[in-house]
């Protein structure tokens, strides 16, 4: 080989990889600008959704995850152009990814579960974004409905994550789901009372309550005889957001009326203690206390 023809093909191959590190080199800032851009795009269309179906009269626990979901397309997309810079064919990187997509769900069927019951928790919405429930052995307000956890917050305020499987397997109990809730509680009233007066008594109370709606009428009457107490129920009916407060309320203005009405509250009683003794004992011990 001549000394030209190994420079021609030096000068060749240094040609070569210039244009290669020139052609991956701009591949490479491309795939980066593209990454950048796609990933504050995204962050920026997801605020921008949110504050947007925040004027729109939907329901609280959609308009997260609709957000959430435009930020994720996004991401996605961007992740595909930025494959594409680098020559990557999209159509085998979709079955690639199909397959790994069953393997991975395959190995995360707990997961999973717990993606298709908040999916079925946002069709079926058995409660929905403030209203206090109890599931899967937890009560507290709804916070948020996610895709794979719900969060809820105790009356002591205390924050619970909560599987979207656990709530969804078991019994879920809505308090505040319907506008109005009865309240039912018992007083126990000595014998010696006037039934007539106790109603009467009662019934003042409840309606003298700011909390006790007028309609449906609140409701009071025998519940049970007992072998020392007449047993009374008393039920009204309440707004749903006002338990907490109406409950105890109604029972102090209850209590207070029947103290001034001078009501008996029931007690127990307790007999004498009879001693069955045999006459024979009965003559030992008189004449026992004769001798003294």
């Amino acid at each position: 080989m001549k000394l030209s023809d190994a420079t021609t093909m030096t000068q060749n191959a240094l040609a070569s990889l210039n244009i290669l590190v020139v052609n991956e080199g701009l591949s490479v800032v491309a795939g980066t600008l593209i990454l950048v851009v796609g990933w504050v795009v995204a962050t920026w269309a997801k605020r921008l959704t949110a504050r947007g179906l925040a004027h729109l009269p939907l329901d609280l626990t959609l308009k997260p995850l609709l957000a959430s979901l435009v930020r994720y397309a996004i991401l996605i997309v961007t992740f595909i152009l930025v494959l594409g810079q680098f020559g990557v064919q999209t159509t085998s990187l979709i079955a690639v990814l199909g397959a790994a997509g069953l393997a991975i769900g395959l190995a995360l069927q707990g997961t999973l579960s717990n993606v298709a019951a908040g999916v079925m928790l946002l069709l079926l919405r058995p409660f929905r974004v403030g209203q206090f429930i109890q599931a899967a052995g937890v009560a507290g307000t709804v916070r948020e409905i996610g895709l794979f956890t719900t969060l809820l917050t105790t009356r002591d305020l205390v924050f619970v994550s909560v599987p979207n499987s656990a709530v969804w397997s078991g019994i879920i109990t809505n308090y505040t789901r319907e506008p109005l809730r009865r309240i039912n509680f018992t007083l126990p009233i000595d014998f010696m009372n006037d039934l007539d007066k106790v109603e009467a008594t009662i019934m003042a109370a409840l309606k003298a309550n700011a909390h006790a709606l007028k309609t449906p009428e609140p409701w009071v009457g025998v519940d049970s005889l007992e072998e020392y107490a007449v047993v009374m129920f008393v039920r009204c009916y309440i707004k749903s957001d006002d338990y907490w407060k109406a409950l105890p309320s109604i029972q102090k203005d209850v209590k207070t009326a029947i103290d001034k009405a001078g009501i008996l509250i029931a007690v127990p009683r307790q007999a004498a203690a009879v001693r069955n003794e045999s006459p024979a004992s009965r003559n030992t011990g008189e004449l026992r206390k004769a001798a003294e």
